[in-house]
């Protein structure tokens, strides 16, 4: 991970700072239904108006696709934002331009203006340079608070970083913090758990982790491809059976990285996939042809908390079963739950995030325990792959 600066590194005092947030929220009806993205930006915002600089927010909204389309409009986050800061915010009708100039010229120290849509632009998306030089008219400093932007090259989140003095904001901070502290210079040892459907979209994460990892936990259907690729019969279950080459690979790899690799002794299996199914715990060797396997039995969960119990570090994605329909969430939840409580006890640093995870923790009542959960998706999940992230590259001192 890239040394980066900081808020701590910039003077803000009577600056135009043009923050790229990620407030690409879940809306209904015009409305805000889940408003944690504006919640999580809000530290940084308001730090940078109590130290006096004039905050200029960027964002994304959906995919208007290069559009000025009304249902795509950040008009509706003004009132949000508005509370979580406890301040009002000015609002303009275009990113660039003299919509944007003339809002951005009325702001004192301290006040805070919202730009819409960055992507009603196409050039947003393309990192077009003269774009990317039309947002840097309207700032002094740029911070980059949208980690989970930044495994894309756009122009608000890579361009603009070479046109002004840039910065992590306290968000992105955080996150690269702890996932600095999970693969780059971990305590050991260090677990990792990939669980959900299939090896095939998990490929560069697992060939990547075996290298880093000194155990490696692999649960849901992906589970069910290596003992597949091991000789073991796994009946109707999901696994991907044209990739059990590929898992004999990375069975290989981990071995001679020296990464345990840990797959279930024994599976909850039924012969349909539904609540409240009719169920069963068996040795995964003796999986009945007429059967799926859906969640990872008592012997593989107490093996996995073994592992945690030996771990000081645990960096998790995806969940061990199908732990949205019960009684298929037991695996997931139990080891959830074990992995918060040696969190909160200090005994173990744990890092999520990716997909499922976060539901899948929420679900288990253990994400407030976790050492840390990124929101992030696609950017957590390329982090862990081993790939360069341009928009913390360009923020590289």
């Amino acid at each position: 991970m890239p040394q980066f600066r900081t808020l701590d590194d910039l003077q803000l005092s009577a600056k135009r700072v043009l923050v790229r947030c990620d407030l690409n929220v879940p809306m209904k009806d015009g409305k805000v239904t889940d408003a944690t993205r504006i919640e999580r930006s809000a530290a940084t915002l308001k730090e940078i108006a109590a130290k006096g600089g004039r905050v200029i927010i960027l964002s994304h909204f959906g995919r208007p696709k290069g559009k000025r389309a009304a249902e795509f409009s950040l008009q509706p986050l003004v009132e949000p934002l508005a509370k979580a800061l406890g301040k009002s915010v000015a609002f303009a009708e275009d990113c660039i331009g003299k919509p944007a100039e003339d809002v951005v010229a009325t702001l004192k120290d301290g006040e805070v203006t919202l730009l819409e849509n960055l992507r009603f632009h196409d050039a947003e998306e393309a990192n077009d340079k003269a774009f990317a030089a039309a947002l840097a008219k309207l700032g002094d400093i740029y911070v980059n608070d949208a980690f989970s932007c930044a495994h894309r090259a756009h122009a608000s989140t890579e361009g603009l970083a070479h046109l002004l003095p840039a910065a992590a904001g306290r968000l992105m901070q955080e996150e690269l913090d702890h996932l600095g502290a999970a693969l780059e210079k971990p305590q050991r040892p260090v677990t990792a758990l990939v669980g959900g459907a299939k090896v095939s979209t998990k490929l560069d994460l697992l060939g990547n982790l075996v290298t880093k990892v000194d155990r490696l936990v692999i649960g849901g259907g992906m589970a069910n491809t290596f003992l597949f690729a091991q000789g073991i019969e796994v009946g109707k279950s999901l696994a991907e059976r044209d990739l059990a080459d590929t898992a004999r690979e990375i069975l290989a790899k981990a071995k001679a990285a020296n990464c345990t690799i840990v797959l279930p002794v024994d599976a909850v299996v039924a012969g349909e996939f539904k609540a409240g199914a009719a169920n069963k715990v068996v040795d995964v060797k003796a999986v009945p042809a007429d059967q799926m396997i859906l969640d990872v039995g008592p012997k593989s969960i107490a093996a996995i908390n073994k592992h945690l119990d030996e771990s000081k570090t645990l960096v998790w994605n995806g969940p061990l079963g199908a732990f949205e329909t019960a009684p298929f969430d037991q695996g997931t939840v139990a080891v959830a739950k074990h992995a918060a409580a040696l969190s909160k006890a200090k005994k173990l640093l744990s890092v999520a995030g990716g997909g499922d995870t976060v539901a899948a923790l929420a679900h288990a009542g253990a994400e407030d325990d976790f050492s840390y959960i990124s929101t992030a998706g696609g950017a957590f999940l390329e982090w862990l792959e081993g790939k360069e992230l341009p928009g913390v590259t360009a923020l590289k001192s």
